[in-house]
């Protein structure tokens, strides 16, 4: 940020509170304050939000937008590896997942999987690590099968942003002593690391005895003020959950998805998978479509770590001719503040549709400058129950801010149809 940038310009979060986001490098002409932008939430571990504004999570964002930054980021990836390179992705959940497939896509990796916090009962848990200041810390690794990733090809961990690379490490650690392999990389679209951070990164790569590799979009600095989380915990209970004098409709559809066909990254993504989910996609797509009013914009909003395949859904609406946004729920709490400068405008608490889930859910904007958007809202099969409509879900409190909603239920892979096609494949 330039010495001659006016108080007007700043971030509130910077103007007011004193975070700040410093850019220091770019491989590809982006700066950091372009890639995210500083926002807060009431948590005793970090205060301070990531907000980025090409991911699709917070921000109702362009689908070519987000494939765009992805494709960049798995482009960076290749220069490092190489052309002749057949590495394996893992996207870490929830954030990053949608943006992990993007990355593995670009590479055509041989198996994609990103990290989950649902456990699948049917699928056995491969592995898992920790992430010390998250909301929710837990990862688990639910590929079909644990052979999807035994082999010493190169392993690429994809996450939105890099703070520490403690995640990152404890990742490798974790899949190190399972499968031990000589090349790590790690890919973000920021990397805010410090140098003492680097240098922590550099001494698990020695004690392993492997390569670790980091690349990003861009490299910046967080300058935290002394004393934000007090601040941020001083500041006024943000306001959830608007109601409007007209309460929004409700249509569902139903879309239909071949039970051998990954929806994502969860049981594991590969090369082989990449034609059927295609078609896959735009049948739902046309579906959904056929379905919606082009004269009205659309956001499509996915759920939680189901981030790719909406992705792609939105992506096909546009090329259809629909205005598009697109972005999804989250388990984080961030702090709204409807202020100019403020990234996260408008917030929805709602409770998690999945049976056995305690803990609330969020959404945050979901909104369209100026005009009255529709919002889709899509979800697999273990997130369509009651809760979805009752008080306190998420089209229930969706629809009492005026919001139109379209309902769009994925019936989704069966993970044990989908084992058993992958060890048919391969006996």
């Amino acid at each position: 940020m330039t010495s001659s940038t006016s108080l007007r310009e700043l971030p509130w979060a910077t103007e007011h509170l004193g975070l700040t986001l410093t850019h220091v490098d770019s491989a590809v002409g982006l700066t950091v304050p372009e890639l995210i932008e500083p926002g807060l939430r009431r948590n005793p571990r970090r205060a301070h939000l990531l907000v980025s504004t090409v991911l699709g999570k917070h921000l109702p964002t362009e689908p070519g937008v987000v494939i765009s930054a992805g494709n960049t980021l798995g482009d960076l990836v290749a220069e490092v590896l190489g052309s002749d390179a057949d590495p394996v992705v893992l996207g870490f959940a929830e954030t990053a997942t949608g943006l992990g497939h993007c990355v593995a896509a670009r590479l055509h990796a041989r198996c994609y999987l990103h990290s989950t916090r649902r456990d699948v009962p049917q699928v056995v848990t491969f592995a898992g690590f920790e992430e010390g200041h998250s909301h929710a810390t837990s990862h688990q690794l639910q590929p079909t099968s644990a052979e999807l990733f035994a082999n010493d090809l190169p392993l690429v961990l994809v996450d939105d942003e890099i703070s520490t690379g403690a995640t990152a490490v404890d990742a490798i650690r974790a899949l190190h002593r399972h499968n031990p392999r000589s090349r790590y990389v790690v890919a973000s679209l920021v990397d805010m690391r410090t140098s003492e951070h680097r240098d922590a990164m550099d001494v698990a790569a020695a004690e392993l005895d492997v390569r670790i590799d980091s690349v990003s979009l861009a490299q910046g600095r967080t300058e935290l003020p002394d004393g934000l989380v007090e601040s941020v915990t001083a500041l006024p209970d943000p306001v959830l959950n608007g109601v409007a004098e007209r309460a929004g409709t409700v249509e569902r559809i139903d879309l239909d998805w071949p039970t051998t066909v990954p929806d994502g990254g969860r049981h594991g993504f590969l090369r082989e998978d990449v034609a059927a989910f295609d078609h896959a996609v735009g049948s739902v797509a046309a579906a959904l479509g056929d379905r919606l009013d082009s004269r009205r914009p659309v956001i499509v909003v996915g759920h939680e770590e189901l981030m790719y395949l909406p992705l792609r859904v939105a992506e096909a609406l546009s090329a259809s001719g629909h205005r598009v946004r697109y972005q999804t729920t989250t388990r984080s709490p961030a702090y709204v503040l409807n202020e100019a400068g403020y990234p996260l405008r408008r917030g929805f608490r709602f409770t998690a549709p999945e049976s056995g889930e305690e803990q609330p859910r969020f959404l945050y904007n979901a909104q369209w400058p100026d005009e009255d958007a529709v919002v889709v809202v899509m979800v697999d099969a273990p997130a369509d129950t009651d809760r979805l409509t009752s008080e306190g879900g998420l089209l229930d409190v969706l629809t009492a801010s005026g919001t139109d909603v379209v309902l769009a239920v994925v019936s989704g892979a069966d993970p044990a149809r989908l084992r058993a096609a992958r060890e048919g494949v391969s006996s």
